[in-house]
């Protein structure tokens, strides 16, 4: 069952689980991923937790204590939310302590409504990082134009980030500069840049299905040849940013002062078109030091049925180039699409949260009346 997992891993690629719940962490769930699926850190975002708290179980005590307290519910979300991160990271202790806290780490994520607000999203990234209280927590920032001074911020602090929601590849590079600017004043701060670490998540399989229906609004049957092949090619043309990112004076300079090097995070690796192999966007990204989170459905076909056969990556370049070039002959606009792309993941977010809060509040007010 697991050999395609070992594999993968072996081939340097870190599997964290997509998914997070109180459900997932009583009935040892998790930890039978841990123990037997190679799972070493786990992901969460608004919609995961919007799914958890509103349809799971588990949750019944904590809410009735939140109610007789009166607290609002964006003060329970955050309760509620930060036990489980919290619960999640004790379990993945082990892992962290056993990679030197490379891996063994649970994301939490920033109040998306905060997403254009430099100066709210530190302040709730260091709030969040005192919330959970654990060594192996990463604060998830999204890639906006107000987050990348916000992770140079939240670096320079000492605390580990994700950097999500991330789809161009001139915003990637981007984020590995405020990475490093940020690693730069920690520096200067007199931290040590040893316990600092960080993954840069690159949104996958969103990029296919948008510009898969442009093509197929083409109607052309030679553009159909070209679906499907969207999201890699703009993945691996990703690697190679971050190989050149880290591959520089400046870069050295860190790494010799004792930093980690951000590594690339294939994010939305679960297919959207159910005509594609499900274990498509993991059999098809390998290569060093990357992270892939999956949903557990995803990482269930991979242990089942995924294809490992070494590095499908690098030595790649010129071929993902030449399918965004001929995208763009299309007329299919690449800047269009990414823009589209972050801003729909942002409010999206943003209305998964809001749906949390409204639900939240609804529960806080029956068992409190």
């Amino acid at each position: 069952m697991t050999d395609a997992l070992k594999r993968l891993c072996d081939e340097g690629v870190a599997i964290w689980l997509d998914d997070l719940s109180r459900q997932r962490i009583a009935s040892g769930s998790l930890a039978a991923l841990i123990e037997k699926q190679h799972v070493v850190g786990v992901t969460t975002n608004p919609s995961i937790f919007h799914q958890a708290i509103s349809e799971g179980r588990g949750y019944e005590a904590q809410l009735s204590d939140l109610a007789a307290r009166r607290v609002t519910a964006d003060e329970a979300v955050r309760m509620i939310t930060a036990v489980d991160v919290r619960a999640a990271a004790d379990i993945l202790r082990p892992v962290f302590d056993a990679t030197h806290g490379r891996d063994g780490r649970v994301s939490i994520e920033v109040d998306p409504r905060l997403a254009h607000d430099t100066r709210a999203t530190i302040a709730e990234a260091k709030q969040l990082a005192w919330l959970v209280d654990r060594p192996n927590v990463m604060i998830k920032i999204p890639a906006t134009e107000a987050g990348l001074p916000a992770v140079t911020e939240v670096i320079a602090a000492g605390i580990s980030v994700n950097v999500t929601l991330i789809f161009s590849l001139s915003r990637y590079r981007e984020v590995m500069q405020a990475y490093q600017a940020g690693l730069e004043k920690a520096r200067q701060r007199g931290l040590d840049l040893s316990p600092i670490h960080s993954v840069a998540s690159f949104f996958v399989s969103r990029v296919d299905a948008e510009i898969d229906g442009r093509i197929d609004a083409l109607g052309m049957d030679e553009a159909a040849a070209l679906k499907g092949r969207a999201a890699l090619a703009n993945a691996r043309l990703a690697y190679r940013a971050y190989e050149e990112a880290f591959g520089t004076d400046r870069w050295a300079a860190l790494e010799g002062a004792g930093a980690n090097r951000q590594r690339p995070l294939w994010a939305s690796t679960g297919v959207k078109d159910p005509a594609y192999k499900p274990t498509l966007y993991v059999d098809e990204l390998v290569a060093p030091n990357t992270v892939n989170t999956m949903p557990e459905a995803t990482l269930r076909a991979v242990a089942e049925r995924g294809s490992v056969t070494g590095d499908t990556v690098r030595g790649t370049y010129e071929e993902a180039r030449a399918v965004l070039d001929a995208i763009g002959r299309l007329g299919i606009s690449y800047e269009e699409v990414v823009r589209l792309l972050e801003d729909e993941g942002v409010a999206k977010f943003a209305d998964a949260w809001n749906d949390l809060l409204a639900s939240t509040e609804r529960e806080l007010k029956r068992l409190a009346g």
